[in-house]
């Protein structure tokens, strides 16, 4: 690779040819101020804060794609370079409405970090050029405020680019210009499937998940309610982000005592239900794959998925899993089983969850998760919602002392933990489905081939004479190319696991802000540490799982079970396409 030198601020560094003013700068250790910029996504040089001067060029240049060249000089820090993107950010400003203290990202806003790095004390420019535009709170789980749009974009390439869904995009022209659904309908009435990845990037509040704290605070306020909380596998390894811990962090235990503090009557696992749905998911495959059942399976965990499948390619919905999600499965359960052994009345339990997914709000709301006659669960925290409520009740996370979750709930295998991960369902699963079907036990747990952050992944696994042939996808995105192959004919593969989020549900869109690929990558590593760390790795092995089919369910794919644990989903389409401005 050719490398060039460059002087960056006095400092002369070695770069490969190509680069950005920015990573050399970065090469130097110099941070440049951005705004518009993510190192995930394609360069868009909208916002100029990050300009700087290059000695012998007229004008300043933004250093996130100015390529560099050999000898070239860049200085970043001149005062013309101050001057113009404290004039940038100001002219932002402008158009942005000033209530930093009503926000949601108050104190974690990209924008508001900025005015106070580069010294933006007043307003000096007070004439707003857009629009005012209402909020859009139509869908379950995210809530657009185009008012705080500042038009950097990142929103849309996630959702076109990462996602493949196309739901919002540039609108209008000039000062009129926003980011909005097609024919500038509300988030509701386009094929949005809530995964909440533009919440995610977004670097203000424009977009960002509708809120449950209130409701929960009210329900563990109220006598009449028995308060139950589930935690979803990737929260123990991001939760921590939220109070300043480093990402990748295990905090299983102080999670645990965090939300005894604040005043849950039961916390369980939804590691548990994790295991149960590879009990249910394993068993359904195995009788697809010997019976003749629609082949590839693919699973039905992640709900931002399921709503894709239901939009873009509804003839396939009988290629699911018939199997709710973890947290559906709990839900269930928490209403019937765990209500029976309580001696509680279902109408008195009131469940939550805590999940990386903003998808996950949706779901609890479908008309077909209430099995019990109830609904299976109540509220959903994101992970970032929880951080919230912790803060509110001064509870010091890094300080708790380590506790355990309670029964039955709470006892779980490694299998569980790693439903966190992208490839963890389909690993689980193998587990599982190898020593069912072959009576034999597996020489090694690790199904290496199905891990890590890459798009698709495949693997082939013998069993006993029967080769299955899996693959596993994240992000929406890779799901297309994935379903694309189905429809024309090309997969011979008999299992898949799609996962909405890119990493999987370590990088959901409910995630602690910023979450990168960087990130994702630490909290992958820590999911699976956590994993290896326990006694059983094994979700048949799971002790409460074999006692709960024992009491209550009778068998894997059984009357109580489909009754409980399955569903079907609807066929949605595609909404018309409708231009923009």
């Amino acid at each position: 690779m050719e490398m060039v030198k460059v002087t960056v601020d006095g400092q002369t560094v070695e770069v490969p040819n190509g680069s950005t003013i920015l990573a050399a700068a970065k090469k130097a250790g110099i941070k440049i101020p951005t705004l518009c910029y993510h190192e995930d996504f394609n360069v868009k040089a909208m916002c100029r804060i990050c300009v700087v001067e290059v000695v012998g060029a007229r004008t300043l240049q933004a250093a996130c794609s100015q390529p560099v060249s050999d000898g070239m000089v860049i200085i970043t820090n001149s005062p013309a370079v101050r001057q113009a993107r404290k004039i940038n950010l100001e002219l932002l400003l402008s158009n942005h409405p000033q209530d930093c203290l009503n926000c949601v990202r108050n104190q974690r806003c990209e924008l508001q970090a900025l005015a106070d790095q580069l010294g933006v004390q007043q307003q000096r420019f007070h004439t707003k050029t857009r629009p005012e535009s209402p909020k859009d709170e139509s869908t379950a789980a995210l809530v657009r405020d185009p008012d705080k749009c500042i038009l950097c974009r990142r929103c849309v390439e996630v959702c076109h680019e990462v996602q493949s869904v196309g739901a919002i995009a540039p609108g209008n022209r000039g000062i009129n210009t926003q980011i909005l659904p097609a024919g500038g309908v509300d988030l509701n009435d386009v094929a949005c499937v809530q995964c909440g990845q533009c919440s995610l990037v977004c670097p203000v509040a424009a977009i960002y998940e509708q809120d449950h704290t209130e409701r929960v605070w009210a329900a563990l306020a109220d006598p009449e309610k028995h308060v139950v909380v589930q935690t979803a596998p990737a929260i123990r390894v991001s939760i921590g982000e939220e109070f300043g811990m480093e990402p990748g962090q295990v905090t299983t235990g102080q999670l645990v005592a965090a939300l005894r503090r604040l005043g849950f009557d039961r916390v369980f696992d939804t590691d548990f239900t994790a295991d149960l749905t590879i009990i249910e998911e394993g068993h359904e495959f195995i009788d697809r794959l010997t019976n003749g059942g629609v082949l590839p399976m693919i699973t039905s965990c992640s709900p931002g998925w399921i709503k894709f499948i239901e939009h873009f390619y509804p003839e396939y919905l009988d290629h699911l899993s018939t199997c709710k999600s973890p947290q559906q499965m709990f839900g269930a359960l928490a209403k019937t089983y765990y209500a029976e052994k309580a001696g509680i009345d279902p109408k008195n339990i009131y469940v939550v969850s805590i999940m990386p997914c903003t998808a996950k709000k949706f779901e609890c709301g479908r008309p077909e998760m209430s099995a019990s006659g109830y609904p299976d669960v109540d509220a959903v925290l994101t992970t970032r919602e929880l951080g919230k409520m912790l803060r509110q009740a001064g509870i010091v996370f890094s300080e708790l002392p380590e506790e355990e979750y309670d029964d039955p709930f709470g006892i779980t295998t490694g299998a569980g933990v790693i439903f966190g991960a992208s490839g963890g369902v389909m690993e689980a699963a193998l587990r599982t489905v190898y020593e069912v079907v072959t009576k034999e036990t597996l020489p090694s747990v690790d199904f290496n081939a199905v891990r890590g952050i890459e798009g698709i992944k495949e693997a082939e696994v013998d069993l006993k004479g029967t080769k299955v042939k899996v693959a596993v996808a994240n992000g929406l995105g890779n799901a297309r190319k994935l379903m694309d192959l189905i429809k024309e004919g090309k997969a011979d593969y008999q299992f898949i696991e799609i996962m909405c989020c890119p990493g999987g549900c370590i990088g959901g869109g409910g995630q602690p802000i910023p979450t990168t690929n960087e990130i994702r990558k630490k909290r992958i590593e820590a999911i699976y540490k956590a994993d290896a760390g326990l006694p059983l790795r094994k979700s048949h092995e799971n002790p409460a799982v074999k006692t709960l089919y024992e009491e209550y369910l009778g068998k894997p794919l059984g009357e109580k079970s489909h009754q409980l644990l399955h569903t079907h989903y609807t066929k949605r389409g595609k909404y018309p396409e409708k231009s923009v401005g």
